[in-house]
């Protein structure tokens, strides 16, 4: 008899279990549960083995993604929760997002940026920072600011922005998100959203996906101009004059996840 998958998992009966006993074992090692069955009711299931430690971080995991993900809550208690969190996480229309880790490619993406951009910059009043780095966008009409992390950032304003605990509270004339499948649709609309209504100036989404980049120019809280460009193009800043990425070379071998 062939096996089935439901939500629980790949479902089998208990002779197939004997007669291909290897093959699901094979199937458990690579992190997926078998449930098998006997006179057509489950009765026990086959999980990957999990250490004590793993099992804490699962758990762990899981209750802070129920405490804080999706948590409405004032900016106040934001502040207050994320002073005390070792979490990174953003605050974005009154909701708490906790911010996953990147991964290697997303990571050398961003230090490829850092560099052309902070070589641009050099003897520059303005400065370019990268995540972690907390912004607290304040929102034209809107009373609550955002709090959020891009992934790099380009700060103009620090004199008279910067409070005694170190904390910039100015508005970044340029921002960039590197965006991934599950940031997609917060990066090209959310974030867009308020960056556009904080007075952010320039916003550049970069899609290793696509291996393109997308550069917005708000003027006056709204999108004055868009531009994407692909292969052998150069990204150019319409704010800052002759910075631009090389697209090829912005993605040129970069490692796998």
């Amino acid at each position: 008899m062939e096996s089935m998958k439901d939500k629980e998992g790949v479902v089998i009966t208990a002779t197939e279990l004997k007669q291909n006993l290897g093959k699901y074992l094979d199937f458990v090692e690579e992190q997926n549960d078998v449930v098998i069955t006997k006179n057509g009711s489950k009765i026990a299931r086959l999980t990957p083995y999990v250490t004590d430690i793993e099992q804490y971080f699962i758990v762990r995991e899981n209750a802070l993604d129920y405490q804080y993900g999706g948590k409405k809550v004032s900016y106040e208690e934001f502040i207050e929760i994320s002073e005390k969190s070792t979490l990174r996480m953003e605050f974005i229309n009154g909701e708490i997002y906790l911010l996953a880790s990147p991964n290697i490619g997303h990571q050398e993406i961003l230090a490829r940026l850092y560099l052309t951009f902070n070589d641009y910059f050099k003897g520059n009043k303005c400065r370019v920072f990268f995540a972690p780095f907390d912004v607290h966008f304040k929102k034209n009409n809107i009373k609550e600011p955002d709090v959020m992390q891009p992934d790099l950032l380009v700060a103009c304003d620090l004199e008279g922005n910067v409070t005694e605990k170190g904390r910039y509270m100015g508005t970044p004339a340029l921002v960039i998100e590197i965006i991934s499948d599950s940031s997609r649709s917060k990066d090209m609309i959310t974030k867009l959203d308020t960056y556009r209504l904080s007075g952010v100036r320039e916003y550049w989404i970069i899609d290793p996906k696509q291996e393109s980049i997308m550069v917005y120019v708000f003027t006056d809280h709204e999108i004055d101009s868009v531009k994407s460009y692909e292969k052998a193009a150069d990204a150019k800043s319409q704010v800052f004059n002759g910075l631009s990425v090389n697209v090829d070379a912005l993605f040129l071998e970069l490692l796998s996840p």
